[in-house]
């Protein structure tokens, strides 16, 4: 099996030293970039399976990068914030970043996330009928959801809904990301849609609807679906 490989891009000469080297001795393919551009060219001759990219650097920065590549490729990427950017996360995850890492982060956390994003990278494509992940099993022909084996009754909007957040789990899904799929376009700023919605979703679906186990809040930037209850008594 071939390695997987990994395009990682910071202007902090440092970082990509230090991550090459960790992620090469975890068996990956690694090349590096120093901005946007160059690693938009690198990009379309390596054929990465995963990205990892800083947010702020010369020529073309992060979010610009995650739109470029979002215009040919699906490869995940993940993206690299100093805490309290919130709001340049929020714009990176709608231009395509699958996940972000806050710095400064341990490299052990780092690999878990590169090991999970590539886990949950698209595979090729083919008609699915049935999804499985952690206690939820879902019949798309029937429209039926099981959670922990006990079938859950719910709305055509609600299946819609919990469907996506069960395709994408472990993923950050911004709030205009699951507006714009669920309800559209015209729809993204339209958060008391998500408010009401997922409330009546973690009635349904959570051991305790007032701390939540499977549809985590991730503040000031949207949600992140576990499919496995932390607790299972």
């Amino acid at each position: 099996m071939e390695n997987k490989k990994i395009l990682v891009v910071d202007d902090e000469h440092q970082i990509t030293r230090v991550l090459k080297r960790s992620l090469q001795a975890h068996r990956y393919d690694v090349r590096t970039a120093s901005d946007g551009e160059a690693a938009l060219d690198l990009f379309r001759d390596f054929h990465p399976d995963l990205v990892i990219t800083d947010l702020q650097m010369p020529e073309m920065n992060g979010i610009e990068l995650c739109r470029e590549i979002r215009k040919i490729s699906e490869v995940p990427i993940v993206v690299l914030s100093v805490k309290g950017e919130e709001k340049t996360k929020v714009e990176a995850l709608d231009a395509g970043a699958d996940d972000y890492i806050t710095k400064p982060f341990g490299m052990d956390e780092l690999l878990a996330r590169v090991r999970a994003t590539l886990r949950r990278a698209p595979h090729e494509k083919k008609e699915v009928t049935h999804l499985e992940a952690g206690d939820f099993s879902i019949e798309l022909s029937t429209h039926q959801i099981f959670v922990r084996g006990t079938e859950i009754h719910l709305t055509p909007k609600e299946f819609e809904l919990l469907t996506y957040l069960v395709k994408n789990h472990g993923k950050i899904l911004t709030h205009r990301a699951l507006l714009g799929a669920i309800w559209g376009g015209n729809f993204t700023e339209q958060t008391e849609y998500l408010r009401v919605f997922l409330g009546n979703l973690r009635k349904k679906i959570e051991p305790n609807p007032a701390k939540p186990q499977y549809i985590l809040t991730e503040p000031w930037v949207g949600y992140r679906f576990n499919p496995s209850a932390f607790n299972k008594e």
